[in-house]
């Protein structure tokens, strides 16, 4: 958090409302990640155009941004097997849960949907849970 500005907080936020809603309007789809590099490696279809598209910008964008000013430093205190089972439960969880943050927290709440609001209340709990636990209990 030694970056934060509510400026850049705000702008951030207006940039994923506005890609999210805009994803909904000109094509019908919700800005799901999980749901979308699901459709794109599950099965081949007639949908994988607009889908290997969108995860593209998600890997240009910050190439772009590096193209313009530097990037924001990096550092991750996690070891190599920590952070694979990390993402397997994240991925697990966004199985389980039928979307991940972007979908139920993004686009979900946005849409005033019950579930995501049950699935974006579940995420954050859990999240909460596992810093509590990691950090200040096991002292990880």
């Amino acid at each position: 958090m030694d970056g934060f500005t509510p400026v850049s907080a705000l702008l951030g936020g207006m940039m994923i409302g506005t890609a999210a809603a805009l994803l909904l309007i000109l094509n019908g789809r919700i800005a799901g990640i999980s749901g979308i590099i699901g459709g794109l490696i599950g099965r081949p279809s007639g949908e994988t155009g607009w889908r290997a598209a969108f995860l593209a910008g998600l890997v240009l964008a910050p190439l772009l941004y590096r193209l313009a000013g530097s990037l924001p430093a990096v550092t991750v205190d996690a070891s190599v097997p920590r952070l694979a089972v990390a993402g397997l439960l994240v991925g697990f969880g966004a199985r389980l849960g039928s979307g991940c943050t972007s979908g139920h927290g993004v686009c979900g709440l946005g849409r005033l949907s019950p579930r995501s609001l049950v699935a974006t209340g579940t995420f954050m709990a859990v999240a909460i849970l596992t810093v509590l636990v990691a950090r200040h209990l096991a002292g990880a």
